[in-house]
């Protein structure tokens, strides 16, 4: 039986905006990929096999029901941390369908959600078009270049989640550290770059962003709602996935996954081990491990104080 929890590598990425917060001490580091299909197993029984491979193997005792029933054996979520050092590109990505029909069959679509981690003074993000833009008056401004003048823009905060269905014009602004948990996709469609040079690894994509962008589409945010010792709280859900907030200090949370989904928890602050009967791990701050479908009941252990994000299929 697979009840063990799977401790994950991270893999890192490095694009313009990137910052120093994730990897201090080292080059600039963007994005770390904390759960995905490509994510090698630190430790136990499955050490050095992917997630994805796992997923394949054996299927609905990794992924639950609710997974297998959407994705198949595939792994069906994404999970990063994005240190936005300054702006990323204002971009749009396109929903299950418009993915097949634009980048062919099995494709899969992006809506996602983001948790802020940190955030400067004055931080702010782009979530939408100001209400009332047109569906012509927003393809005139992503073709001529005039789109940030059409925008939404959010000041935000530490704690606050900012849920992004598909088809809604964004971007993440400097000094903003940022959990981010979306649907196993990563097609992005760059609209506007702040004037930055394309090049052949980042490129403007105007005729895809002109077929997938809705003026209507909006992001929705909600704060972080006050936590006790040993509670949890649901931060957003949509058909693709949920995502929940834990704090513990002294008292032990119980947990089941029920067949139904993973969860996979990621430590925010201090430090938490979780115990199922096959095994135990011990989870650090930004470290993440993936408790498997069919594992039952397991117990998330603080070590003082830790808060941390446990999101699965809804």
């Amino acid at each position: 039986m697979l009840n063990q929890p799977l401790q994950l590598i991270p893999e890192y990425r490095d694009y313009v905006w990137g910052g120093s917060r994730l990897r201090p001490g080292l080059p600039r580091t963007a994005e770390a990929w904390i759960v995905y299909e490509g994510d090698r197993i630190a430790t136990g029984a499955f050490a050095g096999k992917t997630l994805g491979e796992l997923a394949v193997e054996r299927g609905p005792e990794l992924l639950g029901t609710r997974a297998t029933s959407k994705t198949g054996t595939r792994f069906p979520l994404l999970v990063k941390l994005l240190d936005c050092a300054a702006w990323l590109s204002l971009q749009v990505h396109p929903n299950d369908e418009q993915a097949v029909a634009l980048e062919g069959p099995g494709n899969f679509g992006k809506t996602e959600a983001w948790h802020i981690l940190e955030a400067d003074t004055q931080a702010t993000l782009i979530a939408g078009m100001r209400p009332g833009t047109s569906a012509a008056t927003l393809q005139e401004a992503i073709r001529n270049g005039t789109l940030v003048e059409h925008t939404r823009s959010l000041s935000v905060q530490a704690g606050d989640t900012i849920f992004m269905p598909a088809g809604t014009i964004h971007a993440l602004g400097p000094g903003l550290l940022v959990y981010e948990v979306q649907q196993t996709s990563d097609w992005t469609y760059r609209v506007y770059d702040w004037g930055r040079p394309e090049t052949p690894t980042r490129r403007l994509h105007i005729e895809k962003s002109l077929a997938v962008s809705r003026p209507e589409a909006a992001a929705s945010a909600q704060a972080l709602p006050a936590l006790g010792d040993g509670h949890l709280a649901r931060l957003c859900s949509c058909p693709y996935f949920v995502l929940e907030a834990l704090f513990a200090e002294k008292q032990a949370i119980q947990l089941n996954p029920a067949g139904e989904s993973f969860h996979a928890i990621t430590v925010l602050d201090g430090r938490a081990m979780l115990h199922t009967d096959g095994g135990q791990v011990t989870l650090e701050r930004f470290e993440t491990a993936v408790i498997p479908a069919a594992c039952g009941s397991y117990q998330f252990e603080p070590v003082g104080a830790c808060r941390a994000l446990r999101t699965g299929v809804a």
